[in-house]
């Protein structure tokens, strides 16, 4: 069984060069929107996940500065979020652009904080309890952990 993760972050294989660290879910589309690589119809898909998250994730002032931070999701509080990061992650594969679900429950000294989210400043990241998952097995177990508590939440 999949031990529980406090944080999830997705990220390429490529470097950022605003952060010298793995680009972020958000990062690898925007190059991919760049580069002209998406069709139009997963262009139209990937526009409107991005306008979900524009309009129900709070923006860290720190990333508005382009400062040397990383940003994961918190699993526990992240459940929507998880049902329109699934399709992103579909689009990775589809266009075969490679990625790591990084899980862990120490992610380094936390300098933000929200109801969805935490940032990392990438000189403080700490990952030695790191897990990688290179498949979308965990979006079923994040859902499945949601459902869970949605039913004792019920009861």
């Amino acid at each position: 069984m999949l031990k529980h993760y406090k944080y999830m972050r997705i990220q390429g294989r490529e470097i950022a060069k605003n952060t010298e660290y793995a680009n972020g879910v958000f990062g690898i589309f925007r190059d991919l929107e760049r580069g002209e690589v998406l069709s139009e119809e997963d262009y139209d898909l990937y526009v409107e996940i991005v306008e979900f998250f524009i309009n129900n994730l709070p923006f860290p002032p720190m990333c508005n500065n382009q400062e040397k931070v990383v940003c994961f999701f918190k699993t526990e509080s992240a459940d929507e979020m998880m049902k329109y990061m699934k399709p992103l992650v579909w689009l990775l594969e589809r266009y075969h652009h490679p990625y790591d679900i990084v899980l862990t429950n120490f992610p380094g000294e936390i300098v933000y904080e929200d109801e969805y989210q935490v940032v990392v400043e990438v000189d403080k990241l700490d990952y030695r309890d790191t897990k990688d998952v290179m498949r979308e097995d965990i979006f079923e177990k994040l859902m499945a952990d949601a459902r869970n508590r949605n039913a004792k939440a019920q009861d």
